[in-house]
């Protein structure tokens, strides 16, 4: 679900389409040093080639965001070329970090799996898991209604089962486990033979295990679990083992399809794809009969089914018939779960002041919506919180977050929250030990690190949820931010605390579909037309090195370039390739690094943050990230690191900068939509410069284009629990029999 835009109005006034009248419909159409020779919109600097199709410039999508060269969208074609197999001398912060998240969702699958019993995988099938086959047969053939099969009660209200820290405030280190030297050797032996690259052969004996070389011997399309192969690299390596028997109906290769169509579509956000959308998918890729294939997966226990939301009167022809992955399937029921416990267990007190604060006082959930400035208010109810005594604390999305925010706010990051290293660590029953949340950048939010969060909180706990609702959601599977607004399950405080100045106004306009003139007599806003990609990135490199320090005040690492993607004639490579040869030249002694670079560091799959080299060794590169020292080991550098002065909006969601230079070459255009552009302009606190080449396909891109939407469960989840009136505890329930 997404959230809609208030007061969209596409058959609004549009600015010009020309390139010299590009300022009209934004503001300024001069360069802030347009005084210098050459900096007006002229032949100069227009040399580089013209923008092309561009499909690589596309990939600023949840997919990608966070991520480095080794793992774009176009390097799925080289899969595991140049892989290597050694692993780190100790775990990294963010490995610690991952290995903890991951001993905490153990640790709730296990609760989720003592409600339930185990589904039998295999063609046999009882239980539940009969009722889901015999389900998503009959729905879809038409035989039953849905709510024959679907819907249950909604569970009991609880409080966190005792769970351990999460992590200790100084992580232990300890070395990976590794796969071991025979079976990497086997693997490898074998990928030769089916014409696979070798150096996947790590990854594939860490993904597959110790008989990893037997798994694939006996079905090669398992090389599909793989990060990074595609369908038609796995073909070849089955045929090239299978010879004739590689077929493209084998259940081997239909079953890893679903699996692969799943992860790709958690990759762009979604947590379960519609059984229709599935079909078409194997169709396309030569599967003959895709409805026994999806079949065939469901009874495997290789995918769940699910309709939720069935109409009372038995009418389910408009809800869909939904497939997922149990992973993701658990973290949005288990989140589901925890936020209709704390709505039915939250505190009914009377607090007195603004709105934010009433509401909080008297709700366990509680949504709080706005921008920048509209930050101070869930801050100031974190404060009033602990002048009544309780303990609060604010969690932000990144260390950006925190500066932002200031000292006084004592804000952490939600990772370092949960981890255990900041924050006020947790009680005797493994719950974090406060009494409020306040998580802001809740639009990053994805369902596996919320309901890691919605479970650690105590019962009679209050969660406030702050954020943008216009803003590109998170990186991760799921919309938790929009969801719960869709829902409409707790109290919304909308916040009526405009961003100030021509910048607040300008993503104001945007939020509501309206790419209105601003008045910026101080240069907050200007635009810089340009023809081509070559003319963009020689603009950029002159507003980030002379024009904006010059003009505006703003030092050149105070200032971040966003486009649209990281490949094209203006991607982040280019981009960053430029901004490098002026800002520090170097050869790039180590994996393309020097000290003194600007990287982007994705400490998690959709987690970056921005840093620089301060020094480089035998063990890794030695990083600062807004004043936290870290070291990236020299093995996983290729993997998570790229240089940052140019990001994607993806990337940058959730950060704010001084200065912002957003980028759009021709190219782009395809790609443009509201919450990116909402996105883009909203990073900027002082000063915007847009690179501007993409003629009408801005300003219809704000009033016509509302973003992709993401299929997900979690809103009809909340819906259908706190529908329904609230199981009494068995004791109580009982005396009120015998009354």
């Amino acid at each position: 679900m997404t959230a809609r835009s208030r007061g969209t109005s596409p058959g609004s006034p549009a600015p010009s389409p020309s390139a010299p009248a590009a300022a009209e419909g934004v503001a300024g159409a001069a360069d802030p040093g347009s005084a210098d020779p050459g900096h007006a919109a002229g032949t100069e600097g227009a040399a580089g080639e013209k923008a092309g199709t561009g499909a690589d410039v596309t990939d600023d999508t949840p997919e990608t965001a966070g991520r480095a060269d080794a793992a774009d969208a176009d390097s799925n074609d080289h899969a595991g070329e140049g892989a290597g197999v050694d692993a780190a001398p100790e775990l990294s912060d963010a490995e610690v970090e991952i290995a903890a998240q991951r001993e905490l969702r153990a640790r709730i699958e296990l609760r989720k799996a003592e409600r339930e019993q185990p589904i039998d995988s295999g063609a046999k099938l009882s239980g539940k898991a009969a009722d889901l086959l015999a389900a998503v047969r009959a729905v879809e053939s038409g035989e039953k209604a849905g709510a024959a099969y679907f819907g249950s009660p909604a569970p009991e209200p609880r409080r966190a089962a005792p769970v351990a820290p999460v992590a200790p405030a100084r992580p232990v280190r300890r070395k990976p486990d590794e796969p071991a030297a025979a079976t990497v050797a086997a693997v490898r032996d074998l990928l030769v033979r089916g014409g696979a690259p070798e150096g996947l052969a790590g990854q594939a004996a860490e993904v597959l295990g110790e008989a990893a070389g037997d798994v694939l011997t006996a079905d090669p399309w398992r090389l599909l679990a793989v990060p990074g192969v595609r369908p038609e690299q796995a073909d070849g390596f089955a045929r090239a083992l299978l010879g004739a028997d590689a077929g493209p109906g084998d259940e081997r290769r239909t079953s890893a399809l679903v699996t692969w169509l799943l992860e790709r579509a958690a990759l762009q956000g979604h947590t379960a794809l519609e059984a229709p959308a599935v079909r078409a998918a194997l169709a396309e890729r030569s599967v003959s009969d895709p409805d026994e294939a999806v079949q065939q997966a469901v009874a495997d226990g290789t995918v769940l089914v699910f309709q939720d939301g069935v109409e009372e009167d038995d009418d389910d022809s408009a809800v869909p018939v939904l497939l997922g992955l149990d992973r993701y399937a658990m973290a949005e029921e288990s989140l589901a779960d925890g936020l209709a416990r704390l709505v039915r267990t939250g505190p009914a007190d009377t607090w007195e002041g603004p709105e934010l604060v009433r509401a909080a006082g008297a709700h366990g959930l509680v949504v709080h919506t706005g921008g920048e400035a509209a930050r101070a208010e869930p801050v100031a109810l974190a404060e009033t919180a602990r002048r009544l005594g309780l303990r609060a604390v604010v969690a932000v999305h990144a260390e950006n977050g925190v500066r932002r925010l200031g000292p006084d706010a004592g804000a952490v990051t939600v990772a370092a929250l949960l981890e255990g290293t900041a924050g006020p660590g947790r009680d005797e029953d493994g719950a974090f030990a406060l009494d409020l949340l306040v998580v802001l950048d809740a639009p990053q939010l994805d369902v596996e690190t919320a309901a890691a969060l919605v479970e650690s909180m105590p019962d009679g706990g209050r969660l406030v949820l702050g954020g943008d609702p216009g803003v590109l959601g998170g990186a991760g599977a799921g919309q938790v931010f929009q969801d719960v607004l869709a829902a409409r399950v707790c109290p919304q405080i909308a916040s009526r605390t405009p961003d100030p100045g021509p910048l607040g106004e300008l993503v104001s306009g945007i939020g509501i579909g309206e790419l209105n003139q601003v008045a910026a007599p101080g240069k907050e806003v200007v635009i810089v037309p340009v023809r081509d990609a070559g003319e963009a990135v020689h603009r950029t490199v002159q507003l980030v090195v002379d024009s904006v320090p010059r003009a505006i005040g703003v030092p050149p690492e105070q200032t971040q370039v966003i486009t649209v993607g990281h490949g094209g004639s203006a991607g982040t490579r280019e981009l960053n390739a430029a901004l490098k040869q002026r800002l520090n030249p170097g050869a790039g002694r180590f994996a393309g690094f020097d000290p003194g670079d600007r990287v982007a560091y994705a400490r998690a799959p959709g987690r970056t943050v921005t840093g620089t080299v301060v020094s480089a060794d035998a063990t890794g590169l030695r990083l600062d990230c807004d004043g936290a020292r870290t070291v990236v080991p020299r093995e996983r550098v290729e993997s998570v690191l790229r240089h940052g002065w140019a990001m994607t909006a993806h990337q940058a969601a959730g950060m704010r900068w001084p200065a912002v230079v957003v980028v759009l070459p021709g190219d782009a255009a395809q790609v443009l939509s509201r919450p990116w552009v909402y996105t883009a302009f909203g990073r900027a606190e002082r000063h915007l410069s847009v690179v501007h080449g993409v003629d009408q396909a801005l300003p219809r891109a704000v009033a016509e284009v509302p973003g992709l939407r993401r299929t997900t469960r979690l809103g009809t989840l909340l819906e259908g629990l706190l529908a329904e009136p609230a199981p009494q505890p068995q004791a109580q329930a009982q005396a009120q029999a015998e009354q």
